[in-house]
């Protein structure tokens, strides 16, 4: 669904995620565009993504949530097993006025320059360097382009999950392994993505943890 900025005022935040799944508005200020970020703050209702005046709004679903929080759960198992210390700081708004671009992640984690935010309540990308690690769940196949915007922040990786398949990206070019986490490839992360709603939870973990083991033995 596109509509133009003049609509924006007319829509109740309320019925928001009963409405759209995703909403995309062209034409949008800065101001605007802060103001809708502090106005669901509090709430994790909706992701937004900004990109020089087009505005996207995501509404969570079960669909979405259940395969982020696997494949964060599968790093921070993963990460854990292998040694590395690591920083989830999940959707957090990230936002460059002088890009005239933002975005929140579906879930991010900060590895090799976990000690430069931790502790950090609010992370500014003007001073603060970007996630090491972007997840992006791909369900309803929104009309922002996100690559771009990770780019241009310098992010440095990217897992997308669509179509039950994960996709690394550095930089926006696609690549088969991981960097920030070595040993991962996208076809692994797939594997796992896809036993993970065939086995029991525990089931799953234990799979994922003993894989780790082997590759630091």
């Amino acid at each position: 669904m596109s509509v133009h900025a003049t609509s924006l005022d007319t829509l109740p935040q309320s019925d928001l995620a009963e409405r759209m799944q995703y909403l995309v508005l062209h034409g949008v200020s800065w101001e605007t565009y802060e103001r809708l970020v502090d106005d669901f703050q509090e709430s994790h209702a909706a992701h937004f993504a900004y990109d020089r005046g087009v505005l996207e709004i995501m509404v969570l679903s079960a669909e979405h949530e259940r395969p982020n929080r696997t494949i964060a759960l599968l790093v921070e198992e993963v990460a854990l097993e292998m040694g590395i210390d690591v920083d989830n700081v999940g959707s957090h708004t990230f936002m460059r006025e002088d890009l005239a671009r933002g975005f929140e992640p579906d879930t991010c984690f900060y590895i090799q320059n976990a000690d430069r935010v931790s502790g950090k309540a609010r992370i500014d990308l003007a001073v603060d360097p970007p996630p090491d690690l972007v997840i992006e769940i791909d369900i309803a196949h929104p009309s922002l382009d996100k690559p771009p915007l990770y780019a241009a922040a310098g992010v440095p990786e990217v897992w997308r999950y669509a179509d039950n398949g994960v996709t690394i990206y550095h930089a926006y070019h696609r690549q088969e392994a991981s960097l920030v986490l070595p040993g991962l490839t996208s076809q692994l992360l797939s594997q796992f993505m896809q036993d993970s709603t065939a086995m029991k939870r525990t089931a799953w973990v234990r799979r994922v943890r003993d894989w780790a083991r082997q590759l630091t033995a």
